[in-house]
Order: C-alpha cells, then sequence, then structure tokens
C-alpha cells in the first residue's frame, strides 16, 4: 500500500491559508446545508471518496436527509431540492467543470435571482474552496482508512 502525502503537514502555511477560506466560508452567512451541498456534489463530479464520506457525514449531522443525499447526483431529477438550491447545484457544476464548458448566463442569471450579493459571493467561493480540497485530497492520496 502506498504511503499517502501528508500535504497538511508538508505545507502548513498553504493548509492554513486554506482554512482561511473555511473560516471566511463558515463565517458568511451562507445556509450550512446548502454548503455540504456544494461540497458533495462538487467531490461527486471530481471523484473524491474522501470528501464525499467526510461531507455527507458532515451534512446528516446538520440534519441533512439521506435521501437527498442518495439523489444529489441526479438532482435534476428531483423534486426534493428547492429552485434556490437548484440554482446552486447547477452554478456547482458548471463551475466544476468549467474546462469542459463556461458558466452560462442562464446558470449564472438563475443563481443571481435566488442569491443574494454576500450568498452569490459565498456560493463562488465555497465551490473554489471544495475544488481545491479535492484535488489535494486526490492527488495526495487522502485514504477513508
Amino acid at each position: 500500500m502506498k504511503k499517502q502525502l501528508n500535504i497538511y503537514k508538508i505545507a502548513a502555511k498553504a493548509f492554513e491559508a486554506m482554512m482561511g477560506l473555511e473560516n471566511y466560508l463558515a463565517q458568511s452567512g451562507l445556509d450550512k446545508n446548502l454548503f455540504e451541498l456544494i461540497k458533495t456534489r462538487a467531490s461527486q463530479i471530481n471523484g473524491c471518496a474522501y470528501c464525499i464520506n467526510m461531507h455527507t457525514h458532515d451534512a446528516m449531522k446538520i440534519g441533512e436527509t439521506a435521501q437527498r443525499l442518495f439523489l444529489l447526483a441526479v438532482w435534476r431529477k428531483s423534486k426534493l431540492f428547492t429552485d434556490k438550491e437548484k440554482a446552486v447545484l447547477s452554478l456547482t457544476e458548471a463551475m466544476t467543470l468549467i474546462a469542459d464548458r463556461s458558466v452560462s448566463d442562464e446558470i449564472y442569471d438563475t443563481a443571481k435571482n435566488h442569491l443574494t450579493e454576500q450568498e452569490f459571493a459565498a456560493v463562488i467561493m465555497a465551490v473554489v474552496a471544495i475544488n481545491g480540497w479535492n484535488k489535494i485530497a486526490i492527488t495526495s492520496q487522502s485514504s477513508l482508512d
């Protein structure tokens, strides 16, 4: 078994900077359940088992239902998500897959119509943060063990 790189110890200052962004997001007023949906959905797209495991557990601890988490990958086909959540999930997907296609005006405008400016900024930064964490966890081979 490969030994994983403990990037958090080796690059402690970079880890502190990432945690600074997490601290900002925790104090941004962004709904905690929505924050966990963002983190879980981006992690699903990126294939980060470590992060999916962590964020589904975190989501359930704050009251998210197992059923909604089971259906998160197919949220467009579910009636369990609000219009605001759908707008945020659409933006999360577009940002996570930005190399394949840009964030369309429709996705941007829909998100803007459902979010305050403060929320919109926090959602963008939440997607940036989780995509960064996913890349770190996958590349450093963080494990579920």
